[in-house]
Parts: structure tokens; sequence; C-alpha cells
């Protein structure tokens, strides 16, 4: 198939763009202009590039409606990973998720236009807010910052945009990923560089439950929505998905876990940071149904993803 991902050289839409190429699929990554972060989507992927399955096209975010002109044969589906501030300080800023929103739909409308099937966007766990029980993709979203107010409303507004447009809208609600090339600034980033170099880190309580979910697992799972067939997609009444790991338990504990596979070095201080936008929420999701429409489930446990990272560290 003919992918088109923005966002590629995100996290997550680098690790999607090296799996869609590992299973046979062409690669358009659309990136941001003068983008300081190409060599996401270019290293480990020359061959691809040698070969016309990889493709890199500039646009902006902001001015989907030029992505016509680029990209003049079209594709077959369309993954919208952009979004401009994720971030714990720009969750809130409205301005910016009010336009990211708008550049969304905007998008959705571009995808169509190119003959785009299936449009995947990566909501998020922000969508839900506070819950104490198992987060379904039927739980009431009570979103804590203006940042998952924005992704909800994406689904809303997407979803119903889609059905007039006659293109499949897909709604990837994305909990905690971790793994290599992740921000410097997050949890497990943070304390792997705190414990291998034998430092202190401050914490928040970390007494909230958690779920982690291994990069490449994601890039599985959002692949997983991308090549089901559309006639198990097309029979669902609702298009969310939760996408996440198989193990829930208290942050604490999987902080614990680094510091243990680190052997036992650095310090960890609990309770000296501020929670992030949203607050200490907890996360319990269920994915019960994606695993039943397709097929796809976790196959990296933190243990083993932990692991790896430590390895890489240890390669440089």
């Amino acid at each position: 198939m003919q992918i088109i991902i923005t966002g590629a050289t995100s996290f997550v839409g680098a690790a999607l763009t090296r799996e869609l190429l590992r299973r046979g699929h062409t690669v358009t990554a659309v990136v941001r202009p003068l983008s300081m972060k190409l060599d996401a989507v270019i290293r480990g992927n020359e061959q691809a590039l040698d070969e016309k399955r990889l493709f890199v096209v500039a646009n902006d975010l902001s001015q989907p409606g030029r992505l016509p002109e680029k990209i003049p044969d079209g594709g077959d589906v369309f993954c919208h990973l952009g979004w401009g501030g994720s971030g714990s300080g720009a969750r809130n800023d409205r301005a910016l998720q009010e336009q990211n929103l708008a550049d969304s739909l905007s998008t959705l409308r571009v995808a169509s236009l190119l003959g785009c099937s299936r449009f995947l966007f990566t909501g998020s766990q922000a969508e839900y807010g506070f819950h104490t029980g198992t987060m379904t993709e039927e739980s009431e979203c009570r979103p804590r910052s203006l940042y998952g107010e924005a992704k909800l409303a994406m689904k809303k507004h997407g979803a119903a945009f889609s059905k007039a447009l006659g293109i499949t809208y897909l709604h990837a609600r994305i909990f905690s990923a971790y793994g290599p090339g992740d921000h410097a600034w997050t949890l497990v980033a943070g304390c792997l560089d705190a414990f291998l170099n034998d430092k202190e880190i401050g914490l928040g309580a970390c007494t909230q439950l958690w779920n982690y979910l291994y990069i490449d697992d994601l890039a599985k799972a959002l692949c997983a929505l991308i090549e089901t067939p559309q006639e198990r997609i097309g029979e669902l009444s609702d298009p969310v998905f939760n996408v996440a790991g198989a193990e829930t338990k208290p942050l604490r504990e999987f902080v614990e876990e680094i510091h243990t596979l680190c052997g036992g070095r650095g310090t960890c201080r609990f309770g000296e940071r501020a929670e992030n936008a949203e607050g200490a929420v907890n996360l319990i999701p269920s994915i019960e149904k994606i695993t039943r429409v397709t097929g796809w489930r976790p196959e990296t446990d933190f243990k083993s993803g932990i692991s790896r990272m430590i390895g890489l560290t240890n390669v440089k």
C-alpha cells in the first residue's frame, strides 16, 4: 500500500515508518520544512530510499492544501501523526491546540482528495482524564487539559466529517510509549540517564496506576489498524481503539524496575516534582477491542524493553 504519514520524524512517526517499510509498504514521509530531525526517518531506511519505497516531502502542518501538488500519485492510507505542542508545557495553550484541531480537519479533507480510503489519527490517553477503573473505548472522556480536549474534539468532528467524505476514520488512543529515540525529558529516559550515570533524580509521588507500551509494539499496532480488512473495520460503530501495553501497576514499581535493571546505581527521590498538565491521572487501559478486531497484542514486556534500551546505551 501507499502510506502517507505526517509527523514522520516524531518518536512514533519514525517507528511507524520503519515498520511499514519492513512490511513492504511504500511510505511518503511528510516533514516540516528545514526539519532538523530528518535523520530519524532516513537512518536505517537508505535502501528503501534507493528502491523508491520511501519518499520525503517537506510541508508545514498548517498548509495541508499544498500536499496534492507535492504528492501527485496520492495514496491509500493517510496517517496523521503531526500535532504541535504535545509536551506538558504547551498542553494548555488554547490557540495552539485549536490550530492543531483545525489543521487536522483540513488534513482529513486533503487525504480524501489524495484518494486515501482510510485516515488514521493518533489520539491520546489525555482524552480520558481521571479514572479509577478500567478505561475502555466506551468510558466517559473527561480531559483535564486543552490538549486532551482538542484530541477528543478531533475524534468527534473527524468521524463525522469522514462519513461525509466517504473515507474510513480510525482514532488510535495511544497510552504511554517508551523506547529508543524517545524525548530525553520523559520519565523512562530521565531515569535511565540518572541510574546508568549514578546520579540522583527527583520525581513526583508516582503512586498512580500506569501502563507502558514499547515503541516497536506501538508501531505494529498502528500497522494492524492500517492493514485490517475493511469488512472488519467497516462494521464498527465507534472508530476508537486503545493502544496500550498489557501490564498496569503503580508507576513507582516501573521506576524501581528500571533502577534494578540499571544495577541499583543512582538515587530516586519521590515526591519532589509537580505533576504534569493533566495531574496524577491513572492509566488502566483495556486493549480487548484492538486485539479482537485486528489480532494485535503487545510482544515486549517492560523488563525486555528497558533491557534493550540499556543495551543500546552501552553500545554508544
